[in-house]
């Protein structure tokens, strides 16, 4: 056995290793559809926003914050149903398994920050303190990914610290918190897609 063949050995042995311990399934697509659902979601609430600042369309606070939820939720879903669908696609062309214990940690991981943050928000939302909900998101969301990026890809780690900087930053400009909450969950989940697609999902041409 030469040295090539050794490195060649090597390196099955490692991609074995991470595929035992780390989710190696994430899609830069399914990231891809995120972000356009949620910029998709930002306009729709910045054209609802507008015509009730305007006065075009009188609501009530209470309304206001209902329909922007039901923005927020579809949003969600969309998000979700795009990175399920290409995930899935991406472990079934891998031929492996969408849900295993690497998955689980993952989601599990994901899950603990996102449900205090929800938990969070609903409280802020409670009390009136609609300027931080947008940097809240950005937050717990970068705490749900730097803390799920252990178990999977690195690169999302890198999107986490993003996303905490950026909700950090919005923290302090509270008037434009829509703004900033179309740049992280839509403008940053397409870039980070486009890497992840161009790393590892692109064939490259021969």
């Amino acid at each position: 056995m030469n040295e090539q063949q050794h490195l060649d050995t090597l390196t099955d042995i490692k991609r074995i290793m991470e595929r035992s311990t780390r989710f190696m399934s994430l899609s830069g697509l399914g990231g891809i559809g995120a972000g356009v659902s949620a910029l998709v979601g930002a306009y729709f609430a910045w054209d609802l926003l507008s015509a009730a600042g305007e006065g075009y369309q009188p609501v009530s606070e209470t309304a206001l914050v209902s329909r922007l939820l039901l923005i927020a939720g579809a949003v969600l879903l969309a998000a979700l149903g795009a990175g399920f669908y290409f995930t899935w696609r991406k472990a079934r062309r891998q031929g492996l398994p969408v849900w295993d214990a690497a998955a689980r940690k993952v989601f599990i991981n994901l899950a603990i920050p996102l449900v205090t943050g929800g938990l969070f928000i609903l409280g802020l939302l409670k009390h009136g303190y609609l300027a931080l909900v947008a940097p809240s998101c950005l937050v717990f969301y970068g705490l749900a990914l730097v803390n799920a990026g252990k178990y999977t890809v690195t690169d999302i780690r890198y999107l986490g610290y993003a996303e905490i900087a950026l909700g950090i930053i919005a923290l302090f400009n509270l008037y434009h918190g829509l703004f900033f909450w179309a740049l992280g969950f839509g403008v940053l989940h397409i870039l980070y897609g486009a890497i992840m697609w161009w790393k590892y999902e692109r064939i490259p041409a021969e």
